[in-house]
């Protein structure tokens, strides 16, 4: 796990995007317990604290569930959810800033698809 401490995205929510980045990669399964907020404060040498609240995070994203007496789980529809929360947050709003930007430069609808589908080929 990266963890890059001078940006100006919280480390905590570095740590809850890192976990999300190895369940959709394949790293952490469904049904597997996820890294525990001890290992992760020693391995990123960080307050416990800060990586359960990372941990806090994913449960409230609905990503992990806590089974009485047991570490964190990955819920099943852990990577369906991902998915969907990525896909509206991050790709929408850089569709969204694509389509803004193209709009001042005055590049035509068909062109700005004719790049992203020739950018999407590659």
């Amino acid at each position: 796990m990266q963890i890059n401490f001078n940006d100006v995205v919280p480390i905590y929510i570095q740590i809850a995007d890192a976990i999300e980045d190895d369940i959709l990669s394949g790293k952490l399964q469904p049904g597997e317990n996820c890294y525990s907020q001890l290992v992760i404060a020693r391995e990123l040498a960080i307050n416990p604290a800060t990586a359960g609240k990372g941990i806090r995070l994913l449960v409230d994203r609905g990503i992990l569930e806590k089974v009485r007496g047991q570490a964190m789980t990955i819920k099943d529809d852990a990577v369906d959810l991902i998915k969907k929360r990525k896909t509206e947050e991050t790709v929408m709003g850089m569709i969204d800033a694509l389509v803004q930007e193209a709009r001042k430069l005055e590049i035509s609808r068909e062109e700005l698809l004719k790049r992203v589908e020739k950018e999407y080929e590659e």
